[in-house]
């Protein structure tokens, strides 16, 4: 195989990886998708280009080259032993979160108190756990795939549920900006199907936003959450005063 069909093979697969598409990579580089579906069919892309592919990756030439990324390996869910070691180091937990939002290195280090040390130390730890590939000084590669999610009832989740939901909404939902909708009523089962799907896409659009943004600089982009929730539940102090459902005669 030629150096340029393995740089092209290895640019395909890590934006498979990172669940990155050809028109947000072309987004980002300022082109039109053809030229991207153009370039990475044919390689005949510029030195230039391909410096620009490899900043958006934070990857060098040396790391595509020796990517094994085309193997398609990747983690759509982490161990309950490695949940249990991020939970319990509230800066692990958070360097993790940030490079699962494509954080580089130095952002981390210039927004969080992080100095250079502490934070070489923390990816070891997740090079060591097997959730990143890190060399060192500053090339981080994650190893989530794109549909990644925690454990349902795993620690992660329930670090979620008991310390980081109550302070969600413990507060007023009414800067700019802000939306607060809650919504009640009685469903079939194939509306709350539909709902379901609904949620799914409403959940791929924040996801692809996010990839979109990653490129841009620390000062136009602000933290935002969103809490996507929908199952079959009443209120108890309602439940409470339905009637007895009587068997059908």
């Amino acid at each position: 195989m030629s150096a340029s069909a393995i740089l092209v093979q290895s640019i395909r697969a890590e934006l498979r990886h990172r669940g990155i598409t050809y028109r947000e990579l072309a987004a980002q580089l300022g082109v039109s998708e053809p030229t991207i579906k153009r370039d990475l069919s044919r390689g005949g892309f510029s030195l230039q280009r391909l410096d620009d592919i490899c900043e958006i990756l934070g990857l060098s030439l040396e790391d595509l080259i020796g990517n094994g990324r085309v193997t398609g390996v990747t983690i759509t869910e982490l161990s309950q032993k490695q949940e249990a070691s991020l939970v319990a180091d509230p800066k692990l937990l958070l360097t993790t979160y940030l490079i699962l939002n494509n954080w580089r290195f130095s952002e981390i280090m210039s927004t969080f108190k992080i100095d250079e040390n502490e934070l070489v130390s923390l990816l070891l730890k997740l090079d060591a756990l097997k959730i990143i590939e890190y060399r060192p000084p500053d090339r981080i590669r994650k190893l989530t795939a794109r549909n990644f999610s925690w454990r349902k009832d795993g620690p992660v989740h329930r670090y979620f549920i008991t310390r980081v939901l109550p302070e969600f909404f413990g507060e007023r939902f009414d800067g700019p900006g802000d939306a607060f909708h809650f919504v009640g009523a009685a469903l079939s089962e194939g509306s709350r199907a539909r709902m379901q799907a609904a949620m799914a896409r409403l959940i791929e659009e924040f996801e692809q936003l996010a990839r979109l943004d990653a490129r841009l600089p620390l000062n136009v982009r602000d933290g935002c959450s969103a809490v996507v929730a929908f199952r079959r539940w009443e209120f108890s102090e309602f439940t409470q005063l339905r009637r007895r459902r009587t068997p059908s005669g």
